[in-house]
Order: structure tokens, then C-alpha cells, then sequence
């Protein structure tokens, strides 16, 4: 693109490009982003909308398995306390089921992240220099994009997915099914716990320290301290009083 076809050429300064880590001005950043003959869609800015329709496709795929697993854990709730003779190990059951859409829905957010994070590394390093260029851009993105378009590969673990999925829905899931199992073999038990709380042959008090492991287990993986892989991500709060604080550690 040449100073004659390019009509920002005589508005603005060489040397009013981004800054690269402080070193000096990027002029190639956004470049064919705005060509006279192209305009605004340029190949840059088509692949950026490929890239938020995957992100997009796979965001509706993590809802639907959310849906689903709200949906069975209505249906277990229903009918565990529709009647006190149905059994109270169905919401043990209901757990099983939630933990293997955990594991669906964790594996979707590792190809989640895979789009998400790529959209991101442009709207850093592109869109928002093209809108406040007086801020230094990482000066590596370019062949860090390229590395990932030639070798994709998964940025987060699953042990990672698994943490993000559990704090944003399903350890309050697991929550209520267990509070409902508690009541259930309490309140609503033929016998007197532990005894209330028994599986066929297994004793109540062996099924209820599975519970309490199993739960404890979740709550450690959800909650203990990690460097997040997944960059990026709305980990923070206060943000309407403009001094937002960070709660997770990047």
C-alpha cells in the first residue's frame, strides 16, 4: 500500500504507530485493514469474523450441555421428593450424571479456548492499537498467530477446564443435589441416619464419607490457588467504579 492510494497517509505522522514493548512505533500493524480498493473487509478482518463465529459455535455447544445437565438434575430433584418410598440413592445417581457432563462440557471448553484465545490475541494486538495507538502491543503476536494457525494445539489442561466449568456452574450443581441427598436420608428417611443414608449392602456411613470425599475433592480442584492458562478471562470484579480488582491470578 503506497502513500497515493492510501488516504490516512497525508492526516497522519510516520512515526504515529503503537509502540512495540516501548521501542519504537509498529507501522505494518492493521496493515490492509482499510485498502482503498478492499475497504473494510479485508482478509484480516474476514478472518477475525471466522474466528468469532467459531468462538460463537463453540460457546452454544458448552450452553446446550449446561441446559442438559439443568435439566436432569430438575428431573432427579422432582423425582426424588415426588414420593418418600422412590429411593434417595437417584440424586447419587443424579451426581454421577452431572459429573459426566462436567467432563463433556470441560473437554468442549478446552476447543473453546482454542477460538477464544485467538480472537482475543487480535483484539489486543490489532483492534484496540487501531483504536488508542498510544499503548504498546506484545511484539511477538504475529508469529505467535502464525505458530498457532500452522500447529493448533490445546493452550489449557483438562485438570484447568475442569476448574473454569466447576466454578461457573456445576460445584453450585453439585451443591444442590447433595443438600437435597442430606435432606433426603434426614428428614425424609424411613430410618435414622446413617442407617437412612444406605445403598443395598453398602453402610450409610460408608456412602455418606463418599459424598463428603467426592464434593471436597470438587471444591479443591474448583477452588485452589493455579496459574490460569486461559488468558483472557473475566476474572475480575468492582469493574463499574473503574478501578477494578483482580480476584484470580494470571
Amino acid at each position: 500500500m503506497t502513500a497515493d492510494t492510501d488516504p490516512r497517509a497525508d492526516s497522519a505522522p510516520a512515526d504515529d504507530g503503537p509502540a512495540v514493548d516501548g521501542e519504537g512505533p509498529d507501522p505494518d500493524v492493521g496493515q490492509g485493514l482499510l485498502d482503498v480498493d478492499m475497504g473494510p473487509s479485508s482478509a484480516l478482518a474476514h478472518l477475525y469474523r471466522g474466528e468469532v463465529h467459531r468462538m460463537k459455535f463453540w460457546r452454544e455447544r458448552l450452553d446446550q450441555t449446561t441446559n442438559w445437565a439443568v435439566i436432569v438434575m430438575g428431573a432427579i430433584l422432582t423425582y426424588a421428593f415426588s414420593n418418600q418410598s422412590n429411593p434417595h440413592y437417584v440424586l447419587l445417581i443424579g451426581n454421577a450424571a452431572i459429573a459426566l457432563f462436567l467432563v463433556i462440557e470441560a473437554r468442549r471448553y478446552r476447543a473453546y479456548d482454542v477460538w477464544r484465545s485467538r480472537v482475543r490475541k487480535l483484539q489486543e494486538n490489532v483492534w484496540a492499537p487501531g483504536l488508542d495507538p498510544s499503548q504498546p502491543i506484545d511484539g511477538e503476536w504475529r508469529r505467535e498467530l502464525a505458530d498457532d494457525y500452522r500447529n493448533p494445539a490445546l493452550k489449557i489442561t483438562a485438570e484447568e477446564a475442569i476448574a473454569h466449568r466447576l466454578r461457573r456452574v456445576y460445584l453450585p450443581m453439585f451443591g444442590i443435589l447433595n443438600g437435597a441427598w442430606v435432606v433426603r436420608v434426614t428428614a425424609f428417611g424411613g430410618e435414622t441416619w446413617p442407617a437412612s443414608a444406605a445403598v443395598g449392602e453398602i453402610p450409610g456411613t460408608a456412602v455418606t464419607a463418599a459424598v463428603v470425599v467426592l464434593f471436597a475433592a470438587a471444591t479443591v480442584i474448583a477452588c485452589r490457588p493455579r496459574d490460569w492458562h486461559a488468558r483472557g478471562e473475566l476474572r475480575t470484579e468492582n469493574l463499574r467504579d473503574g478501578q477494578p480488582r483482580e480476584t484470580r491470578t494470571d
